[in-house]
């Protein structure tokens, strides 16, 4: 009786690095969260069935609580930006520099500094800006008008990503020029370059900082 000799495979372990990049604001930056509100309304009415059209009624809209539901916030008070808006970006990115978006996917991600106080979505801290109140004209699917209140940051707000990345796949000079792109052809939030909604306000884009900023 013959045997097979065993052939060894040797998987390599993975091979961590972590960057941190700051980033500064250089078009507003508008923010749309899902609200604990709007989830409830929508179980509601999937739990009201049928009736639910004919015996709705509409409730007069609190523009300043629209407004207040729309941020992201963090336990201590800080606002912050998903996490995965800029792992996305820089995965969106990956489409311009020929590198194949499925491995990004497996070798960029970016790390939180807190979470939301609702939804816990992972957030990076916006660590300058305040945000402002504005009123949006937009148009729902239905094609019906209407005004959504929502906080916008003005150019110059500013954050620290933290990346962890594959360093067999990229070097820190290819995180930061991904990120870089990321800022400038992707974009995050609303009205983002990438956006399929917006048509491309312009919103949401960035650069990195400069030695000394």
């Amino acid at each position: 009786m013959s045997t097979k000799n065993d052939v060894g495979v040797v998987i390599k372990a993975p091979n961590f690095s972590t960057a941190e990049f700051k980033i500064i604001g250089t078009s507003p930056y508008v923010q749309n969260k899902f609200s604990a509100k709007a989830r409830q309304t929508m179980k509601e009415t999937q739990e009201a069935g049928s009736r639910s059209r004919s015996k709705r009624k509409r409730k007069a809209k609190d523009f300043t609580k629209c407004y207040e539901d729309a941020m992201h916030k963090m336990v201590d008070g800080g606002h912050g930006i998903p996490a995965p808006a800029f792992r996305n970006a820089m995965i969106d990115a990956c489409r311009m520099v020929g590198f194949k978006m499925t491995h990004a996917k497996c070798s960029v991600f970016v790390e939180a500094d807190g979470f939301d106080v609702d939804d816990a979505t992972p957030l990076v801290r916006i660590t300058k800006g305040a945000p402002n109140y504005t009123e949006l004209a937009v148009r729902l699917d239905t094609g019906v008008p209407d005004i959504h209140p929502r906080p916008m940051w003005e150019p110059g707000w500013e954050a620290n990503v933290r990346i962890r990345f594959d360093a067999d796949q990229f070097s820190v000079s290819d995180v930061a020029n991904l990120l870089l792109r990321a800022g400038a052809q992707i974009g995050v939030g609303e009205g983002r370059p990438f956006s399929k909604n917006s048509k491309g306000m312009g919103w949401g884009m960035f650069r990195l900082a400069e030695e000394g900023e």
